[in-house]
């Protein structure tokens, strides 16, 4: 009986091998590197309901006043919105695409100004916009642009052909309210790279380029293509980190690390930048990490949370995912008290499509009071998501 059932097995065997790729053709999926939604004990979990009706929103930001943030650049419009997401007021800036709030409750967004020269002839330029909410109501309904830093003019007078193709990409506040801001450009600037990090202070008065102390060497032109910032200054108010460091998210197609954490130290010579090495490949902690080598595609946005979880959040427009990592690293969640897994329990998710886990282009995340808002830009949306450990 025995001896049958062997020659029965071997029998099938054979006959499956000789059918030639019988169970089809395996897809290498390793180059776009989507991680799809699955329902399990511990992920993020699709709040209801979804807030439709944007053209195509492009940030979306949790302010110290606790209040979200959605800039629709279909529109032109900053909208601010309670965290049930009621629409609260509605603010027009010229080409607006990212914003940030200082902890003064002021309003910086980045967009575009005409300027018109001598001949009146109108040059559309990369700007800063400064937006007080300090009215007595705190609100966008009665906001007020109190400054404008038009590009070049906070460091040259006069106006080349190239200033119209320098763009300023995101922006990030610290504690102090100076700020950073990411730009690109060709041949408009001999102070700094045209691909740079520009930090301004708190008035508006100056900046400096950020440059790179790694090995002895300042490198100057270390930034490629940068775009996506965020600083560890976050709310909650009461507690945001007064650290100088930040990550930042690079566009540059032949990149390594599409992602870097730069740290700023101050010791007896002075202070510098420097770039941090994460946790890459400590298979006995996670599956995966922040700085992996070809980790990202086109990763427009990140954030970090503020109430002391600090992760780090990515959206990537190509791969259309939501990635969730901690600040070494670590790409997942800590295993849960009782549970039998030994290593960080990957959370992040995505997927092209319009259902509740799935994107198209996102352009922009937040994080306040344990929800993850995504600006789903193609989809025309904002998408909500919770971690399950979260859920009283």
């Amino acid at each position: 009986m025995i001896l049958s059932r062997i020659i029965i097995l071997l029998g099938l065997i054979l006959g499956l091998s000789s059918c030639e790729n019988y169970f089809g053709e395996k897809t290498d999926l390793n180059f776009i590197d989507q991680p799809a939604y699955q329902a399990r004990s511990v992920s993020y979990v699709p709040i209801q309901p979804i807030l439709n009706g944007f053209v195509y929103p492009t940030d979306v930001l949790a302010g110290f006043d606790e209040l979200i943030y959605v800039v629709d650049q279909g529109t032109e419009e900053i909208i601010s919105l309670d965290q049930s997401l009621n629409e609260l007021a509605r603010f027009k800036v010229q080409g607006v695409t990212k914003i940030i709030q200082n902890r003064g409750l002021e309003i910086l967004a980045l967009g575009t100004a005409d300027t018109t020269d001598a001949l009146g002839q109108i040059t559309t330029l990369a700007c800063i916009y400064r937006i007080s909410l300090n009215n007595g109501t705190y609100s966008l309904n009665e906001a007020k642009i109190t400054n404008k830093i038009i590009h070049p003019f906070y460091f040259r007078n006069t106006v080349k052909s190239s200033d119209v193709d320098v763009t300023f990409n995101d922006i990030a506040i610290l504690a102090n309210d100076d700020f950073y801001v990411t730009r690109n450009g060709l041949g408009s600037d001999i102070i700094a790279p045209d691909q740079s990090i520009l930090l301004f202070s708190h008035n508006d008065k100056e900046f400096t380029p950020v440059f790179i102390s790694s090995g002895g060497i300042l490198y100057r032109d270390f930034f490629k293509i940068p775009f996506g910032i965020t600083s560890l200054a976050q709310p909650p108010q009461i507690s945001a980190n007064t650290s100088r460091s930040f990550i930042s998210t690079s566009l540059d197609e032949d990149a390594v690390l599409k992602i870097n954490y730069i740290t700023y130290t101050e010791s007896d010579f002075g202070a510098s930048y420097g770039p941090e090495q994460t946790v890459v490949n400590d298979n006995s902690q996670a599956e995966d990490f922040l700085q992996r080598p070809f980790r990202f595609k086109e990763p427009k946005g990140i954030t970090i949370s503020g109430d002391g979880t600090n992760f780090v959040f990515v959206v990537d427009a190509e791969t259309d995912s939501l990635y969730q990592f901690t600040l070494t690293g670590l790409e997942g969640i800590k295993p849960p008290p009782g549970s039998v897994e030994t290593k960080y329990i990957k959370a992040s998710f995505g997927g092209s499509g319009n259902s509740a886990v799935q994107f198209n282009e996102p352009q922009a995340v937040a994080y306040l009071n344990q929800i993850v808002y995504v600006a789903d830009a193609g989809n025309g949306r904002i998408l909500r998501f919770k971690l399950t450990l979260d859920f009283d």
